[in-house]
């Protein structure tokens, strides 16, 4: 489900006219992340630290209209009700990837389940796009475990920076008794501004710092 944006009546009319007809850019912001509670947190209760940031990623990320939009053949401008995560998996013997995605749900106790029951079905799968069914309202999550990077930048040649959220994380560190991961975010500036990003980025900090299985 989705509601199309009354371009009319939008405060961001003309930023997304600018942004969309003159000057056609994107960008991308990387900043540090605190993993340091949430780590402990994911150890105490068993839980792998991909499925679970993700769904913190993705909780976010839906909470933000900003972050959930499309652009439609009819050059309609709507904001999903709901956005999946599509996040790669890795393959050791041969050192390419796959993309895969999980229905999301607040629920994070469903979300993890769903989780678990596509890496068991589609793990040992090769290719680029793995599991069938692929919907339209979907946004991209990868990790780069090697590298702890300082910025991350990803575009395509010839295209329009897209409206959908690319989020891209690295290798976390040991600096000052705190555990740090580098956090990308790349989007359209059409869609977001830095204040958005900002806000997403915070918010994301928050949900980590105070994440409890027993309260979710």
């Amino acid at each position: 489900m989705f509601h199309i944006v009354d371009l009319e009546k939008w405060e961001r009319k003309d930023h997304f006219k600018y942004y969309t007809e003159q000057i056609k850019c994107g960008y991308s912001i990387t900043a540090n992340l605190d993993v340091t509670s949430f780590k402990e947190s994911l150890k105490k209760n068993n839980l792998k630290f991909y499925p679970s940031f993700i769904y913190c990623v993705t909780y976010n990320i839906n909470s933000m209209p900003e972050f959930c939009m499309r652009l439609r053949e009819n050059n309609q401008l709507i904001v999903y009700d709901i956005v999946h995560p599509n996040y790669t998996i890795f393959h050791k013997d041969d050192h390419t990837f796959s993309d895969i995605w999980s229905e999301y749900t607040d629920d994070f106790h469903k979300f993890y389940d769903n989780y678990k029951k596509d890496i068991e079905k589609y793990s040992n799968v090769k290719g680029v796009k793995i599991k069938p069914n692929q919907p339209e309202n979907f946004y991209c999550i990868s990790c780069v475990p090697w590298l702890n990077f300082t910025g991350y930048s990803t575009y395509s040649n010839g295209s329009n920076p897209s409206l959908m959220p690319i989020i891209t994380y690295g290798k976390y560190h040991k600096e000052n008794e705190k555990w740090l991961m580098p956090f990308t975010v790349t989007i359209s500036h059409a869609a977001a501004d830095g204040y958005h990003v900002s806000m997403l980025i915070n918010n994301i900090q928050t949900t980590i710092d105070k994440f409890n299985i027993e309260q979710i």
